[in-house]
């Protein structure tokens, strides 16, 4: 069988196109980033490896993890190169080599901090790569929450933006009933001016939510990056809010455990202020070279600090450093209150969204829909007005969309209280 070849001109409009969208795709990044959609967990997710601020985190604690290594090594050894006992008078001045003591010298010397130094040295190091690692936690929660709030937001006003564009299928047929009413002698000329300024009203509120839209988007690629602009899928999940148990969980507040390795630093700084009291000591060996008719020599050396004046050197750091330790004390306790007092805050918050949104959907929506039905009945029926009609419908649209924003602002506060505590890309506990 032979295979006819294509035309030249077969292949043309199939290698332009190509040739577009391959152009499309290199110009556009942010085309390919929206190929795909973004779920609650992918967003989370995004956020821990895109935020520069984590990132900037870790290189903290891996700086923190090498300093810890010479945390309580000894200090490096000193060379020591020197002259002894040169003569600066007679006539052997300044000769190096006519007087039986006149040596050359070439040593090493060696301190030796005490061990209770160097122990709270160490203490002190990795008191500070589990600080690092704590305010790491803090940044790392604090940039789930931000997310999820954005990603909240954003899923909020495309549900009130898609509740919008039904209602333009709605407006036709309600402007085509008005229209119909007029022609038929019914209705009034200045009916059909309502329902289109009706209408424009809606297009307005259209453009409105559009604007938030693209604002919630802004906030979200700070968190993600590029990936903000991507369909969003599915749902945030439902947290369950138990006062009981977030009131349990408040002593493990990460800004509250963050004070658990600043305690261990400073209690290890003040055993190295105390262990200044305590002697060092340092030793140090030379050799001493003579002149060619004199034998070489050696020398050995033992030195010792003497903290003879430690009223006015040492007590006053050491009592520095309680004192920081007591202030440490002081502001957990009022960190505690704080974000006791912000529980608070937030369930009462809480409560009151979840009140209102089952209140807007049990009873107000039905309410305004009812409202709607009976206006558009005394309206075909002739016995009621228009402007009564248009009013009935402007309230159900307001309610409906007030609905949607109670639901996006209660999820917003359970993933606040939930994410107070819990990172669900590490426990799961997002599924």
């Amino acid at each position: 069988m032979v295979i006819p070849k294509p035309s030249a001109s077969t292949c043309r409009p199939r290698y332009a196109c190509a040739t577009a969208m391959l152009a499309l795709v290199l110009l556009n990044p942010a085309a390919t980033a929206c190929a795909e959609t973004l779920s609650f967990d992918n967003a989370l997710t995004l956020a821990v490896r895109e935020t520069p601020a984590l990132r900037a985190e870790a290189a903290q604690v891996d700086a923190a993890r090498e300093a810890a290594i010479p945390a309580g090594a000894l200090p490096d050894p000193k060379m020591t190169l020197g002259l002894d006992n040169v003569p600066i008078e007679g006539p052997n001045a300044y000769s190096l080599s006519s007087e039986p003591m006149t040596m050359t010298k070439i040593g090493v010397m060696q301190a030796f901090p005490n061990e209770a130094k160097r122990d709270a040295r160490v203490a002190a190091a990795r008191g500070r790569v589990d600080l690092t690692q704590a305010q790491t936690r803090i940044t790392r929660l604090t940039v789930l929450r931000e997310t999820a709030v954005a990603w909240i937001a954003r899923h909020t006003v495309e549900r009130q933006l898609a509740r919008i564009d039904a209602l333009d299928s709605e407006n036709r047929v309600f402007d085509a009933a008005v229209r119909a009413r007029i022609a038929a002698g019914k209705g009034k000329a200045l009916e059909a001016v309502a329902s289109r300024q009706e209408t424009a009203l809606i297009e307005a509120r259209r453009d409105d939510l559009a604007a938030r839209r693209q604002q919630a988007i802004a906030a979200l690629k700070r968190w993600i990056g590029p990936s903000a602009e991507a369909p969003l899928q599915g749902t945030a999940p439902e947290w369950p809010i138990n006062r009981d148990a977030l009131a349990h969980e408040l002593h493990g507040h990460p800004e509250l455990s963050i004070f658990d390795p600043k305690e261990r630093v400073l209690n290890a700084e003040v055993a190295e202020a105390q262990a200044e009291k305590k002697p060092d000591w340092a030793l140090e060996m030379a050799y001493l070279k003579r002149g060619s008719q004199y034998g070489d020599m050696a020398m050995l050396e033992v030195s010792f600090d003497l903290p003879v004046f430690s009223a006015t050197r040492q007590d006053p750091k050491i009592s520095a450093k309680l004192a920081e330790r007591a202030g440490l004390d002081a502001e957990r306790e009022a960190v505690m209150r704080e974000h006791a007092a912000m529980l608070e805050k937030d369930l009462a918050e809480y409560q009151r969204l979840d009140n209102a949104v089952r209140r807007q959907r049990d009873v107000l929506l039905p309410l305004a829909n009812k409202k709607v039905d009976l206006a558009m009945a005394a309206w075909r029926g002739g016995k009621g007005e228009l402007v009564d009609l248009v009013m009935a419908r402007r309230e159900y649209i307001d309610a409906d969309l007030e609905a949607i924003a109670l639901e996006g602002a209660r999820q917003q506060m359970a993933a606040q209280l939930h994410l107070a505590y819990s990172d669900p890309t590490v426990s799961g506990e997002s599924q």
